[in-house]
């Protein structure tokens, strides 16, 4: 092997490396809301799912697991008191499902913007009405001033357009009279 084919695989490698050896997941605390002001804070209970969401590979870039993401909007429901309190199982008054339509990362760059469309569907147990169907589309940008590591940055805007997906979904929340 020639010195320069050496180089050029050392250099293959190390990319390869870097970009899909070191991804890391969007995470809860991340994709908290914050600051919401809400018009109702209701006197009843929810369930929340959350669907869409996919597990983040060794060969894959940041993603929203749906765990995560079930976590962060109850933690934020209960944080901006949006509801009495959050419960899990059938014994809740309503029944919040958040479902990931889409999220679009980009490969490269040195700005990141992750685009997020998750639907927001909101029924009463009791009856099984629909109290709310909304689909909330948010998007972060994160610069090479956030991290000057590419995948951190990926992470940071994955996490972001969740957060802001949050804060959406809260206001439309709270804006119901239940």
């Amino acid at each position: 092997m020639t010195l320069h084919a050496a180089r050029s695989l050392i250099l293959s490698l190390a990319v390869v490396a870097a970009v899909s050896g070191c991804a890391s997941p969007a995470g809860k605390e991340g994709m908290l809301a914050q600051n919401v002001q809400v018009a109702h804070k209701h006197d009843r209970t929810v369930a929340v799912t959350a669907a869409g969401g996919a597990a983040t590979g060794a060969m894959d870039s940041s993603n929203i697991a749906d765990a995560d993401f079930k976590t962060a909007i109850e933690t934020s429901i209960t944080q901006h008191q949006v509801f009495k309190s959050v419960v899990q199982g059938k014994d809740a008054d309503y029944e919040l499902v958040v479902t990931i339509v889409q999220l679009d990362k980009p490969i490269f760059g040195l700005t990141f913007t992750v685009n997020l469309e998750a639907t927001w569907v909101l029924v009463r147990q009791s009856d099984r009405s629909v109290a709310l169907k909304k689909s909330i589309r948010s998007s972060h940008t994160a610069t090479f001033d956030d991290s000057a590591m590419a995948v951190t940055r990926l992470r940071l805007a994955v996490e972001g357009a969740a957060r802001k997906n949050i804060e959406q979904g809260l206001q439309e929340l709270g804006a119901l009279s239940l």
